[in-house]
């Protein structure tokens, strides 16, 4: 019982409190919740969650400035549950800290997916920065020791920058990485850069790496925030 992973839901909404904690604890998930702000990062601190589904609006505290509180002293990974479905709520969500964004009303294999793929990158534990050995999703593979990168055995052939962008995106495997994010960590702080010359390195990757460009199988676009690669193991 105790291995049981344990989930934190924020949530002030009853009917959807009921609804999600009969979800979890049907998937074997230990439920703990909290209807306000205030409670939500007391129980942070003392519980130490595995998981974190957050709604944005509660009656005491936004749900963004929550993030950016708990990210100052835990990497716990923090899902966003929210009905907010503009475009700029979502990255504010996304860069004050939140690993995922699920919006409101969502299907449960969606959130129990979104779930299992924070928990494997917590149980992936630390060491991302300089990534070795073998990444493999689907028939994409990189090879971090030699820089190689193929689909399906064949190698493919990336500059320098698209290698740093889809390693980056794979480190995150599952995850949505704002632009920003994106380009910050590939091209450092340098003005010059923009979303335009990110997704110009995005075309030519996916026609690298894609069958079929205009539908890609591995990294898709999240409209106006930025890029995921999919989880290929759980479809």
């Amino acid at each position: 019982m105790n291995n049981m992973p344990f989930i934190l839901l924020i949530e002030d909404d009853k009917a959807i409190v009921n609804f999600m904690n009969t979800v979890l604890c049907a998937n074997q998930y230990r439920v703990l919740h909290a209807k306000t702000g205030r409670e939500a990062i007391a129980l942070i601190s003392s519980h130490c969650p595995d998981v974190i589904l957050l709604d944005l609006g509660l009656p005491d505290i936004d749900g963004v400035d929550i993030i950016r509180t708990v990210r100052q002293w835990t990497q716990v990974p923090i899902i966003v549950v929210s009905a907010r479905s503009r475009e700029q709520e979502k990255v504010d969500a996304l860069d004050a800290g939140a690993d995922d964004y699920v919006t409101k009303p969502f299907g449960t294999a969606e959130l129990l997916a979104r779930i299992r793929i924070a928990l494997r990158h917590t149980n992936q534990g630390p060491g991302q920065d300089s990534p070795s050995g073998k990444f493999q999703n689907g028939d994409l593979t990189i090879d971090y020791d030699i820089r190689r990168v193929t689909v399906d055995g064949n190698d493919v052939h990336l500059t320098h920058i698209e290698y740093k962008i889809v390693t980056l995106i794979a480190r995150h495997l599952g995850k949505v990485l704002t632009y920003d994010y994106i380009i910050r960590n590939v091209w450092g702080s340098r003005p010059t850069v923009d979303n335009q010359i990110l997704r110009v390195n995005m075309a030519n990757i996916r026609r690298k790496l894609e069958k079929n460009p205009a539908e890609p199988h591995y990294i898709i676009t999240e409209t106006g925030i930025g890029y995921r690669m999919i989880d290929l193991s759980i479809e």
